[in-house]
C-alpha cells in the first residue's frame, strides 16, 4: 500500500506535559481509502514483549495533540501501547480537501489505526481496544459494531454527531421542516463552493465569548481557546470545519448497529454534562451484561478532556486490562 509521505513535527508540542516513563513517536498508517493518517506511538519505557494496546481518537474537532493524546500517554503509563491518531482531513494526516468529516471514513479511520496495530510486532493482536472521546465516542461504538477485532470499546463523553446534526440538541431541530431547510442551505454552500473553487471554514469555539454563551460553550472556550488548551492545528481551537464538512451526518445514524457489538463497551459521562443524554441514549441500545455506563459525580462535558480528578483512569486501565 502506498502512504502519502507527511510533514510531521518531531519536538513535543502538545498542550500536556510530557511523561518520561514513557517512550514516545510519530507513526503513519493507512486507511482503505487510502487516506494517511498521522499519529502519536506512546509504549511503557522498558516494556517487552507483546502488549495489549489502544486506539484514542477525539474530541470531534480536535487534534491528537489534545484530548486524545493526555489518554494514551497516560494509559501508557498503565502498561498498555497507545496510538492517538488525528481522523482523516484533520491534524497531521493526509486527506483532502481539509477539514472535512464523514461517518464512514471516520468509522473507518478507528478500524485502519486496528490494521496498524495487529500487525506491529510489540502488540498482541488478540488484545486491542479503542477509546473513543467526545464525537469519536460514537465513532468508537460504530467502529465496534463492525470490527470485531476490538475487544474492547471506552466511549468518553460521548456525542451521537450523526444524531445531534439530524435533530439538534435536546431535540430542538427535530422535524422534516427544520432538516428541510438545513438540507437547503448546505445546497446552496456547496453550489457557492464550487463555482468559487474554495472552501468556507464555520469557525472554531465562538471567540471573544459572548456573556450571554451557555455554560457548555464556555466550557470549551476555557479549553480550546486557553493555553490549557489551545493547539494551532485544532479545529475547535482556530477555524472550525467546513460550513459542509459534516453534510452527510444528517442520513446517517452511526449507532443503528450498536445493539450487535457482542464485546464489552464501556461508557462514561459527566454528570453535569450537557451531553449525558447522548451517552445515555446510546447506553439504551446495548445489549449483553458486559456494558456498562459510568456517570461522574459533578463533572462536565470538558472536564473529561484533561481533568484527572474526573477522568477514572483507574477505572480505565481496570476495564482494558480485564477485557484485553
Amino acid at each position: 500500500m502506498d502512504t502519502e509521505k507527511l510533514e510531521l513535527v518531531q519536538e513535543w508540542d502538545k498542550v500536556f506535559p510530557r511523561d518520561e516513563r514513557v517512550d514516545h513517536c510519530k507513526v503513519t498508517f493507512i486507511n482503505r481509502y487510502g487516506i494517511t493518517l498521522a499519529a502519536d506511538l506512546y509504549k511503557p519505557k522498558g516494556a517487552e514483549g507483546k502488549l495489549a494496546a489502544i486506539a484514542v481518537s477525539g474530541p470531534f474537532g480536535a487534534c491528537k495533540e489534545q484530548s486524545s493524546g493526555l489518554y494514551a500517554q497516560e494509559m501508557a503509563t498503565r502498561g498498555f501501547l497507545t496510538i492517538a491518531f488525528d481522523p482523516s482531513f484533520t491534524g497531521e494526516s493526509g486527506g483532502k480537501p481539509r477539514r472535512m468529516a464523514s461517518p464512514d471514513i471516520n468509522t473507518e479511520d478507528f478500524c485502519a489505526a486496528v490494521d496498524y496495530l495487529s500487525c506491529r510486532d510489540d502488540v498482541d493482536a488478540e488484545r486491542i481496544g479503542i477509546i473513543g472521546i467526545c464525537g469519536w465516542g460514537g465513532m468508537g461504538i460504530n467502529a465496534a459494531a463492525l470490527d470485531p477485532r476490538i475487544k474492547a470499546t471506552a466511549a468518553m463523553t460521548m456525542y451521537d454527531m450523526t444524531r445531534v446534526t439530524r435533530e439538534g440538541y435536546f431535540g430542538s431541530t427535530d422535524s422534516k421542516e427544520a432538516r428541510d431547510e438545513q438540507r437547503a442551505a448546505w445546497a446552496a454552500q456547496r453550489t457557492a463552493e464550487y463555482k468559487s473553487g474554495s472552501y468556507e471554514r464555520g469557525g472554531g469555539v465562538i471567540d471573544p465569548l459572548p456573556e450571554d454563551a451557555p455554560y457548555f460553550v464556555k466550557d470549551y472556550h476555557a479549553y480550546y481557546k486557553t493555553p490549557r488548551g489551545y493547539h494551532e492545528r485544532s479545529g475547535n481551537s482556530t477555524d472550525g470545519w467546513n460550513v459542509t464538512g459534516t453534510v452527510s451526518f444528517i442520513n446517517q445514524p452511526i449507532l443503528s448497529m450498536a445493539g450487535e457489538i457482542d464485546s464489552p463497551v464501556l461508557i462514561v459521562h459527566g454528570e453535569k454534562a450537557h451531553s449525558r443524554y447522548f451517552s445515555e441514549g446510546a447506553f439504551e441500545l446495548l445489549t449483553g451484561d458486559n456494558k456498562e455506563l459510568l456517570i461522574i459525580p459533578g463533572a462536565s462535558h470538558v472536564d473529561l478532556y484533561d481533568n484527572f480528578e474526573a477522568i477514572p483512569f483507574d477505572k480505565l486501565q481496570s476495564f482494558f486490562e480485564e477485557n484485553l
